[in-house]
C-alpha cells in the first residue's frame, strides 16, 4: 500500500512540476490563466455636471462711464460715472468652464459740444473661465476665485436729448436711437460665502462702433466701462461629480488576486485528492473519528468608495455594502467597525472631518435599514483627510470595514 502510494504521488508531482515549469510566469487555474490587463489610459480625474446643477442668477449694480466723443467747446474732457444695473443667469459646465446671459441697463453721460445723455440697456452671452481650479486643482469650496470672461452682445441706446444725436435717418429727421453689437471682456472677483451665495466684483469693458451714440467722431471705436458688485445664488448648490478610469484598477487586480488564491488552493486539493485516492481499497486503515475544529472567520474585506465631495452611496457600490451584510450574517459573533475617510486634496480639513463621518453613517443606515444587520454590531469611526490610507488621493474617498 505505501508502495503504491509512493509512486502516485509521483506522478502527481511530476505532472504538477512539468505544468508549472511550462507557465513559470503565469498562474495556472486549472485551464485558464488569470491575470490584471494593465490599460494605456491616463489616471486622470474628470468632472462633469448634470442638466440641472450648477446653474446660478446673478443680480447687481454698479458704476458706468463711456469714453466717446468726449470734449466740451473749450477742449477740455470730463468723463461722468452713472449708476448700471445688473441681472443675469448662467451654468458651469465643469469646474473650468462656464456660460452666462448678463444683462445690464441704465443712462450713460458723456460731453461732446454740450452735455449729453441717453438711456441703454445690453445684453451679453459670455464664456466665464475659471482661473484657481484650472491652475490650482478643483475645490468647490475655495474661497476666492479670479474669473476672466469675454462675451458677444447687443445694445440698444435711446432717449437722447436734444442735440445729442448728429445722425440723419433717410427722411432727413435726427435718430433718436441706435443699436450695436459690442465685444466685451472683463475680469471677475469671486468669494464664496456658502454652498449656495457668492458675492462677486467685476470689471467690464464694451467695445462698439463709432456711431454707436448717433456719433461718428474721432476714434473709431466707442467703449463703455463698467464696475458691478452683487450676488449670485448658486442653484442646487456649487459641485461637481467626478470620475476617474483608474479607480477601480485596484479593485480587479485583488480580485484577480484572490481568484488565483483560491485556484491555487483547488490544485492542491486535487493533489491530495489523487494521494488520497491511490491508497483506496486500505482496510487496514483505522477510520478515526473526525473532529470538527471551530475555525475563525473569513477576514472582511469589502470597502465602499464615494464621489469627490458626496456621502451617496451609488449603484455600483450598493453590492460591497450588501456583501459586508452577508458575511454578518454568515459570522453572528463578529461586529464590525466602519470607518470613513475623505481625500485631502479636496476641500478643508474640518469639511473633509464631517464628510468622512456622513459617509460612514450613510453605510451604516444602508446595512440597518436595507439589509436588517443589528445596529448594536456596527460602531463607526472617521478619520477625515488626517489619515490617507491609500497613496493614490481618489481612493481615499472612501469607507473602510474592520471586524472586531
Amino acid at each position: 500500500m505505501k508502495t503504491k502510494a509512493f509512486w502516485a504521488l509521483a506522478a502527481v508531482g511530476a505532472m504538477t512540476f512539468s505544468g508549472l515549469k511550462a507557465n513559470a510566469q503565469e498562474v495556472i487555474v486549472g485551464e485558464e490563466v488569470v491575470s490584471v490587463v494593465e490599460t494605456a489610459q491616463p489616471c486622470k480625474t474628470h468632472y462633469y455636471s448634470n442638466r440641472g446643477d450648477n446653474w446660478f442668477i446673478q443680480l447687481g449694480a454698479g458704476v458706468t462711464s463711456p469714453f466717446m466723443e468726449n470734449e466740451l467747446p473749450d477742449g477740455s474732457q470730463k468723463h461722468h460715472l452713472t449708476t448700471v444695473y445688473n441681472v443675469g443667469f448662467g451654468k458651469w459646465f465643469s469646474p473650468y468652464i462656464g456660460w452666462r446671459m448678463s444683462f445690464l441697463g441704465g443712462s450713460l453721460h458723456w460731453d461732446s459740444r454740450q452735455a449729453n445723455t441717453a438711456k441703454w440697456v445690453n445684453a451679453n452671452a459670455d464664456i466665464m473661465w475659471d482661473m484657481f481650479n484650472t491652475f490650482g486643482g478643483v475645490n468647490s469650496n475655495r474661497v476666492f476665485s479670479i474669473v476672466p470672461f469675454v462675451g458677444l452682445g447687443g445694445a440698444f441706446m435711446w432717449d437722447f436729448n436734444d442735440g445729442a444725436s448728429t445722425m440723419l435717418r433717410d427722411n432727413g429727421k435726427v435718430k433718436g436711437n441706435s443699436w450695436a453689437l459690442p465685444l466685451s471682456a472683463g475680469l471677475q472677483l469671486r468669494f464664496r460665502l456658502c454652498k449656495y451665495v457668492d458675492f462677486f466684483a467685476e470689471g467690464r469693458a464694451q467695445f462698439a462702433g463709432d456711431n454707436w451714440n448717433n456719433e461718428a467722431i474721432g476714434a473709431p471705436v466707442d467703449m463703455n466701462l463698467s464696475v458691478i458688485g452683487g450676488f449670485s445664488f448658486n442653484i442646487g448648490g456649487a459641485g461637481f461629480k467626478a470620475y476617474n478610469p483608474c479607480d477601480y484598477t485596484n479593485y480587479i487586480a485583488n480580485l484577480n488576486n484572490q481568484v488565483n488564491d483560491l485556484h491555487a488552493a483547488l490544485n492542491a486539493a486535487n493533489v491530495a485528492l489523487a494521494v488520497a485516492e491511490s491508497q483506496l481499497p486500505c482496510p487496514e486503515v483505522q477510520v478515526k473519528e473526525t473532529v470538527v475544529e471551530a475555525v475563525a472567520p473569513a477576514p472582511l474585506m469589502a470597502t465602499v468608495r464615494f464621489t469627490i465631495n458626496s456621502a451617496k452611496i451609488t449603484g455600483e457600490e450598493m453590492v460591497n455594502v450588501y456583501n459586508v451584510a452577508e458575511w454578518m450574517k454568515q459570522n453572528p459573533d463578529q461586529n464590525v467597525t466602519i470607518c470613513g475617510y475623505a481625500d485631502k486634496n479636496t476641500g478643508s480639513a474640518d469639511y473633509n472631518m464631517g464628510l468622512s463621518k456622513r459617509r460612514a453613517e450613510a453605510v451604516r443606515d444602508a446595512l440597518v435599514n436595507q439589509y436588517g444587520v443589528n445596529p448594536d454590531r456596527l460602531s463607526i469611526d472617521a478619520m477625515g483627510s488626517t489619515v490617507q490610507p491609500y497613496g493614490t488621493n481618489n481612493w481615499n474617498r472612501i469607507v473602510i470595514f474592520t471586524n472586531n
